[in-house]
């Protein structure tokens, strides 16, 4: 639900996926055959937009435009542009979904946060235990990933990453924060890639983690420095294009198990076309289970 809940939506029929590079996304696929399955007419395209066009975009689009997916790098620049924000968005600092908010003058936007449900449900389905994250990567996608994990129940999570200040700046945020109506605080820590070595320690929490959640976008994960005891921990890794993502094959070569961020692309989806539908990620869609499946098979999913 959003704090500014007394706003009434627009109904245009027209959204998309933003971001730069998006030519990859897989989201119009996804999203096209929800609509279909909803029997709705609404159109979802592509649209390569960079972070410091992000806002006048939005000032120029007409009332047929109902809403908009954000993919990097857009999703804490939306956080700043949008007028009003549901609880995930404003914990976090990341919007990766916009709604049109009605009004006169140039268009207003609500913003939401579906990554962090979109992770956990998926995390939640491939049967992974979150008791004892660990995170590489300190972006906006490792926001959400802490989150995601928090709401699962995490006692800790530790943070894997290079930026020394971003990871400290998480540290400083979520550490013993906790789910709203839970008593459950949660312990995070960071630890620095830069010195790699640093995770040979036996006891190093991140060494006992139940399982590590990858935030980094595909490439970065071919020649990035890891303990091979982190491997034997089960991976989820939100990189889906190529896949085995290079971290995944690694992973796999290691003897150890990866998951593929597909189905967090797929369950986070759900999520937007429900805020699209009926402004509301909590509030499930009519034959919700066949409208998944029907997304799974576009987005060529196991799920």
């Amino acid at each position: 639900m959003l704090r500014d809940a007394g706003q009434r939506l627009l109904m245009g029929e027209k959204l998309a996926v933003l971001g730069s590079p998006i030519a990859h996304s897989k989201s119009p696929l996804i999203h096209a055959a929800a609509y279909e399955e909803l029997g709705l007419s609404w159109r979802y395209t592509r649209i390569r937009v960079g972070e410091d066009g992000l806002a006048p975009f939005l000032d120029g689009r007409g009332p047929g435009w109902r809403g908009f997916s954000l993919t990097m790098p857009l999703k804490e620049e939306a956080h700043r542009v949008a007028a009003a924000l549901d609880p995930a968005a404003m914990e976090s600092g990341v919007v990766n979904t916009l709604l049109r908010l009605s009004g006169p003058g140039t268009p207003r936007w609500a913003g939401f946060n579906t990554d962090v449900g979109g992770l956990a449900e998926a995390v939640r389905k491939a049967g992974l235990d979150a008791t004892r994250t660990a995170v590489i990567g300190s972006g906006a996608t490792a926001v959400s990933a802490i989150l995601a994990a928090r709401s699962l129940g995490a006692e800790h999570v530790s943070i894997l990453a290079r930026n020394i200040r971003a990871t400290s700046d998480l540290v400083a945020r979520f550490a013993d924060s906790h789910e709203p109506g839970s008593q459950l605080r949660l312990h995070v820590e960071g630890t620095s890639l830069r010195h790699p070595e640093a995770l040979d320690v036996a006891l190093h929490p991140a060494l006992e983690a139940t399982l590590v959640i990858s935030t980094l976008p595909g490439p970065a994960g071919r020649e990035l420095e890891l303990p091979a005891a982190l491997m034997r921990i089960p991976l989820f890794d939100v990189a889906y294009d190529p896949w085995p993502s290079p971290l995944a094959e690694r992973w796999r070569a290691a003897g150890g198990t990866a998951h593929a961020g597909i189905d967090m692309l797929v369950e986070q989806a759900l999520l937007q076309i429900r805020v699209f539908a009926n402004g509301d990620p909590g509030l499930p869609l009519e034959a919700e289970e066949r409208v998944l499946a029907a997304m799974h098979r576009a987005a060529g999913s196991r799920s």
